[in-house]
């Protein structure tokens, strides 16, 4: 396998999720975050069951499972609060902000994976944190920030700490399950948390609704076997920074989906998101830790 390999694969993968996360902004104006996100699960769960079953698989270890219950519950909060502060935020300025999870997560691996952080995976970091300085400088100065943008910021950075110990999760969990397997629980445990509250909280969707949820899921399961299997032959720290490489797409499907404009302080951090995955990139063969 080449070096790169890995490298490329994730960046495909975060270039799913990030198209997922266009078309659940717009579910989440439509029908609401929780409603959106609870759907779009079972859709996911109906994918992804058929496509473990048919690998005939072992029945997973106990610790295993645990693993997979703890991933799942705190991607259900992650999700929520994410999917919640980007109806209230433009698209970019949101995936923006959840850049200091990477940041976190890179310590996050070294003190439970105990994976050595190397010089280039921290200053492909800083880099990427000094490019979301300049375009969130440029939206303070932009003007006043009113409370519903607040509470979008504070549900994104929310996101953004339990997305650190999201990645970490999905190391230690790709490293002991394979990709279609990740998919199946992570959308199970996820819809199962969120079905808690449904008697109360569901509103069904209408119209292009149930398109932008359905388009939604299939992307989730395919964006999430995607990045199991180049989580499983890379180290956290060397895939890690490769999360600002969302921040491009997020640019890309604002404008597509919402017609929200670049700014020159988004493209000036945007250079610098850039130079930081490039030095990321890895100039040696990873370890090889799962079929």
């Amino acid at each position: 396998m080449r070096p790169v390999t890995p490298f490329a694969t994730v960046l495909v993968g975060i270039g799913l999720f990030s198209l997922m996360d266009a078309l659940m902004k717009g579910a989440s104006l439509a029908v609401g975050a929780y409603s959106a996100l609870l759907i779009r699960s079972a859709i996911g769960l109906a994918l992804a069951a058929p496509l473990w079953l048919a690998t005939r698989p072992r029945r997973p270890a106990a610790s295993t499972v645990l693993l997979h219950l703890l991933r799942g519950t705190v991607a259900a909060g992650m999700a929520f609060t994410f999917f919640w502060g980007i109806a209230r935020l433009p698209l970019a300025e949101a995936i923006a902000l959840s850049f200091v999870a990477p940041l976190v997560a890179l310590y996050l691996a070294a003190l439970l994976l105990g994976e050595r952080i190397a010089r280039p995976a921290v200053a492909a970091s800083l880099l990427g944190i000094a490019g979301v300085v300049i375009i969130a400088a440029a939206r303070l100065n932009s003007g006043g920030v009113s409370q519903d943008t607040g509470w979008g910021i504070a549900a994104v950075l929310a996101s953004s700490l339990l997305y650190a110990w999201n990645l970490v999760l999905q190391r230690q969990q790709a490293l002991l399950a394979r990709p279609a397997e990740v998919a199946m629980f992570q959308n199970a445990v996820v819809g199962g948390v969120l079905a808690l509250g449904a008697p109360w909280l569901l509103a069904m969707p209408t119209g292009d609704a149930w398109a932008w949820i359905a388009g939604a899921a299939v992307l989730a399961v395919a964006a999430s076997m995607v990045l199991a299997w180049g989580y499983a032959r890379a180290e956290a720290q060397v895939l890690v920074p490769l999360e600002y490489s969302g921040f491009l797409w997020a640019c890309l499907f604002g404008w597509l989906f919402f017609r929200e404009p670049v700014t020159p302080p988004t493209l000036a951090g945007a250079a610098l998101i850039v130079l930081g995955c490039w030095i990321a990139a890895p100039k040696k063969r990873p370890e090889q830790s799962a079929a």
